[in-house]
């Protein structure tokens, strides 16, 4: 039975791989359009250097689009290029450019309605409004993908990657930039976000929403509005990802809201204006990062419960931790702080008294922000130099019980 499957399936394969057509300018068939028109299933269409202009292009059976070097589909700011309506489709090397501008519609380089299977390698998105936007679409592969979006406000720029009420979907080796969220997720389950490059987008790198038991793994979130935003999610892996100088008046390097049951691990957030902050955060497992040069290392508020926060590095940020919680409902142990003056005679490697990461300053500087040009002054040094010698006065919010004394991961 075994064998008879293997043939049948053989053949299927055989049969399923249909005709070469080759569009160029100076072929019988000089677009894309034409090409569709005398198509079969799983015919290939192969698209030689050119520019082609048209826009509105719906592609109803499966196909593969193979791009030569330098061709170029552009919708002349007229609207979405592609929309696709069938499963199985495989589109690559092809530059998707000028879509032009909507505030009614969404239109993108490529879409999609309802389908499974399809996969969008290796192409070129610029000046696409959303690069690339799948609806109610499942087991498709986005990979590297070059897109270059060239936003500059919110309102007029779409995001780069965006699927809607998807499933089983893998986002990988892609560079997003300049666009309003780099990759955005609504209502995506069982989804992989790996090895990716969001920089430089409007508002945040990578966007959750309403998406449970996805990962999003070694990707680099760089200079955006905001890193990294989940919300009212769950059971998401945050792993082996760099936060790096995503800077300003509000921005995160990762921006937890409603969210439960995750976990954080073994990222390295540098430079970035509060590197986690969570809100409604609950049960996270936040361990194995490291945290350099950031304004905050972490803020929780009171409503984040149950998380626990354990072998991190924080070094040289200005802020540790904050919470305004009045007691601590979270867990904070063998953490290596680079402030921790305490000392170690048994040689264990922990510290003998109890770290307390949330200083006066900052509770001073939550409730007056303009105290921040005290910062590194003589008077907060008298101020540190008090809180040592009279630690009753440093908020007990947060304690380490057990500090480490050396760095873990450098």
């Amino acid at each position: 039975m075994k064998f008879l499957a293997v043939v049948f399936c053989s053949i299927v394969a055989l049969f399923a791989h249909g005709a070469n057509i080759e569009v160029c300018p100076s072929c019988e068939i000089k677009s894309l359009r034409d090409a569709l028109k005398v198509s079969q299933p799983f015919d290939v269409i192969n698209i030689k250097s050119g520019v082609y202009i048209d826009h509105a292009i719906e592609l109803t059976m499966p196909l593969t689009l193979i791009g030569e070097k330098g061709s170029v589909l552009d919708g002349g700011d007229q609207g979405e290029i592609l929309t696709l309506h069938a499963d199985s489709i495989i589109i690559k090397g092809l530059t998707f450019r000028n879509v032009g501008l909507s505030y009614t519609k969404d239109w993108a380089g490529i879409s999609s309605d309802r389908v499974k299977g399809c996969r969008i390698e290796n192409n070129t998105f610029e000046k696409t409004f959303f690069g690339i936007y799948l609806r109610k679409s499942e087991d498709c592969v986005v990979s590297g993908n070059y897109m270059d979006g060239e936003a500059e406000q919110e309102m007029t720029s779409g995001n780069g990657i965006h699927f809607w009420y998807c499933k089983n979907m893998l986002v990988e080796n892609n560079q997003v930039l300049r666009h309003r969220d780099g990759i955005y997720f609504e209502f995506v389950k069982h989804s992989i976000v790996k090895n990716n490059l969001s920089k430089n987008n409007v508002r945040y790198g990578l966007h959750f929403m309403f998406s449970d038991n996805d990962d999003y793994l070694n990707n680099t979130f760089e200079d955006n509005g905001s890193g990294v935003a989940v919300m009212y999610s769950n059971f998401i892996k945050m792993n082996n990802n760099r936060f790096i100088e995503n800077w300003g008046p509000s921005s995160y390097g990762l921006l937890l809201k409603e969210i439960k049951d995750g976990e954080i691990k073994g990222n390295e957030f540098y430079r970035n204006t509060t590197a986690v902050f969570g809100e409604g955060a609950m049960r996270m497992d936040i361990s194995e990062n490291v945290f350099t040069y950031n304004g905050w290392a972490i803020k929780l508020l009171s409503s984040c419960m149950e998380n626990t926060v354990t072998h991190n590095d924080f070094i040289s940020n200005s802020f540790s931790v904050f919470t305004n919680a009045s007691r601590s409902y979270n867990s904070f142990d063998e953490n290596f702080w680079s402030e921790y003056s305490g000392y170690d005679l048994d040689k264990d490697g922990i510290g003998d008294i109890p770290h307390l990461p949330v200083s006066l300053f900052t509770f001073i500087v939550e409730k007056c922000e303009p105290a921040l040009l005290l910062m590194r002054s003589n008077f907060i040094g008298l101020l540190e130099i008090a809180e040592k010698a009279a630690p009753a006065i440093t908020p007990e919010a947060l304690v380490d019980n057990k500090p480490r004394m050396k760095p873990l991961w450098q």
